[in-house]
């Protein structure tokens, strides 16, 4: 693959996904961390907004917008970028000039008129920073990821010691596995148990082992589409739809912890409230709802609502005065 062949392609994997690595994209485009890296520069250097950040939680990150977006450009524009990459002498040799400016153009933030020279301004590392390490957690202890690894890459199945999460011991299971990913902070096993794909969280891997049996995948499955279809599932999850009532100041934090969970949001009402749809796999998970307090009101199914009821009679037990004169 030419290199401005694969900046194009660099650019689609960035605007695909958002965030990956260096790494990352080097096994997908099939060169060195280095010849990424500075792939990455010339991007940068054209104006695209393209962010890098070193350490754990780091990575190669598109700026969200409307700009940088391959859907703009017309067939003859990506098939010049593909011949030219972003460099305009070249484009001019071949006689492409304009059409290389107009896919610039479109690649590149649009400019407010500025009286700050293009020299003097800040640069992007000044101005923007990202830290993708999730709130308020800790780092949990984590089994040997690299020794995790090389087992991986026997390509046979494993026998693992699993704590579901909530449950106070593990379980044995033998698995197919996949590899690893690495998504929100958190890496994961991911395999085929029973047939299934699953996510496992390697934070409760207590131990493996390999077994002397090759891999039995599901036909035409890999890594990276088996990640992407469990994470598709687990956010798309909504066989139980829970009607509420928010308080309108409540919202912006719902939508923080609830994540693509929360389906819809009305209008404020005259009381100050507003109506929010919430999906859940199970009916159970209505439980996360109870840390909004009193700021919310489960409206339906009614079976939601039973399930609040109970809950909140068993908490309000457990917090009643101890009978040793502590009431207020």
């Amino acid at each position: 693959m030419s290199r401005p062949q694969r900046l194009i392609e660099l650019l689609a994997a960035l605007q695909a996904r958002r965030r990956t690595t260096a790494e990352e994209l080097a096994g997908e485009l099939g060169v060195s961390t280095r010849t990424v890296l500075r792939d990455v520069r010339a991007l940068v250097d054209a104006g695209i907004p393209v962010f890098t950040e070193r350490g754990k939680y780091g990575g190669i990150s598109l700026l969200p917008g409307d700009q940088a977006d391959l859907s703009k450009l017309t067939t003859g524009e990506a098939d010049l970028l593909r011949a030219a990459g972003l460099d305009l002498d070249r484009a001019r040799q071949l006689g492409g000039e304009a059409a290389a400016r107009s896919a610039l153009r479109k690649l590149t933030p649009r400019r407010r008129p500025s009286p700050v020279r293009d020299d003097a301004r800040l640069a992007l590392t000044d101005v923007v920073a990202i830290d993708n390490r999730p709130w308020f957690e800790d780092d949990a202890p984590l089994p040997d990821v690299a020794g995790l690894v090389r087992d991986l890459r026997t390509g046979r199945r494993l026998r693992i010691g699993y704590r579901r999460s909530g449950a106070a011991g593990g379980q044995e299971a033998v698995v197919d596995p996949y590899g690893l990913v690495q998504r929100g902070g958190r890496w994961y096993l991911v395999a085929d148990h029973d047939g299934r794909p699953r996510m496992f969280a390697l934070a409760r891997l207590q131990h493996w082992s390999v077994l002397d049996a090759d891999r039995r995948l599901r036909p035409g499955a890999d890594l990276a589409g088996t990640a992407r279809e469990l994470g598709e599932e687990l956010e798309g999850a909504g066989h139980v739809v829970v009607t509420a009532r928010l308080d309108a100041g409540s919202l912006d934090l719902a939508r923080r912890i609830l994540g693509s969970r929360l389906r819809t949001a009305g209008a404020q009402e005259d009381d100050g409230r507003v109506e929010i749809t919430v999906s859940y796999g199970q009916l159970d998970g209505v439980r996360q709802l109870l840390q909004f307090g009193d700021h919310i009101e489960v409206v339906g199914p009614e079976a939601a609502r039973r399930l609040v009821r109970r809950l909140a009679a068993g908490i309000a037990r457990t917090h009643s005065a101890r009978g040793d004169g502590a009431a207020e």
